[in-house]
């Protein structure tokens, strides 16, 4: 249950929701915006978080776009992570999606609610750091289109009363070979210990990673130790490590020892496995 009132809107137009927010804002409601709002649902209930208003944007047609558009995979905010799985268009962000919670939460959480979180993992977007994703990003400004390295460096930064309205990635990414890892300490479910994606373009490997430190990101240095194959490769791991651009997590899933001996296996096998494709 959650211990506060609220009010709820739920705008058509993506103008709209720009408008509402400003109003609301103004109004010193702390509004916030809402897609599938599991994070949001979760931190309520813990009194995290007290919004005075939430602006639903699931019924923004922009917003549920799931389509090539010429040589453009268009992905909207507000479509869940099922829905993208089943769709299977970017079979690399599929396989990511299908490793966040469990299906009844993918039958709710949206990419766009993935990329926005607060939690650590935040899978979702390790594929669009990989293909140079786009964020079409909308505020009171209007749209804008933009790098996703532009907006996302450990979260997602944006403006106030700025919302994703769509993810942008370039067709030639989508079908590229790929790897995905997610280990975790026992089983099939909970939080991972290691999470790494990767794909093979022009005969060098990109990788990117969550649950190592306390945000997903990509790391130019991390690959290019591991692309450097003037030596062997388990040099070119150590290599790597030295270039994690924080400290590794130490949590309940496991000490920072035990994920760097996680984390080197893991690089292994993608190696491995995008050398054999």
């Amino acid at each position: 249950m959650i211990p506060f009132d609220f009010e709820y809107y739920h705008p058509s137009t993506i103008q709209m929701a720009v408008d509402l927010y400003q109003h609301l804002h103004e109004q010193g409601k702390r509004p916030l915006y809402y897609a599938g709002g599991t994070e949001i649902i979760t931190f309520a209930r813990a009194n995290s978080i007290q919004p005075g208003a939430v602006i639903d944007l699931k019924s923004i047609p922009e917003c549920n776009v799931l389509a090539m558009q010429k040589d453009m995979l268009i992905i909207g905010a507000c479509v869940t992570l099922s829905a993208l799985s089943e769709a299977n268009p970017f079979p690399l962000l599929s396989r990511a999606a299908q490793g966040v919670a469990d299906q009844t939460a993918r039958n709710k959480i949206t990419l766009g609610g993935n990329i926005s979180g607060r939690i650590h993992y935040r899978e979702a977007v390790l594929p669009l750091l990989l293909a140079n994703g786009r964020m079409v990003i909308a505020g009171t400004h209007g749209i804008r289109v933009t790098s996703i390295h532009q907006v996302f460096n450990q979260e997602l930064r944006l403006a106030g009363g700025e919302f994703i309205v769509q993810v942008q990635i370039d067709r030639d990414y989508i079908s590229l070979p790929f790897a995905y890892f997610k280990k975790r300490e026992i089983g099939h479910v909970g939080y991972p210990l290691v999470t790494l994606a990767a794909f093979r373009i022009n005969h060098e490997i990109r990788t990117a990673y969550s649950g190592v430190c306390a945000f997903p990101f990509r790391s130019a240095e991390i690959d290019e130790a591991l692309n450097d194959s003037s030596l062997p490769l388990a040099a070119r791991i150590e290599l790597a490590i030295g270039h994690l651009p924080a400290p590794l997590l130490d949590n309940v899933e496991g000490s920072p020892a035990y994920r760097e001996f996680v984390l080197k296996q893991t690089m292994a096998d993608a190696v491995h496995t995008l050398e054999r494709r």
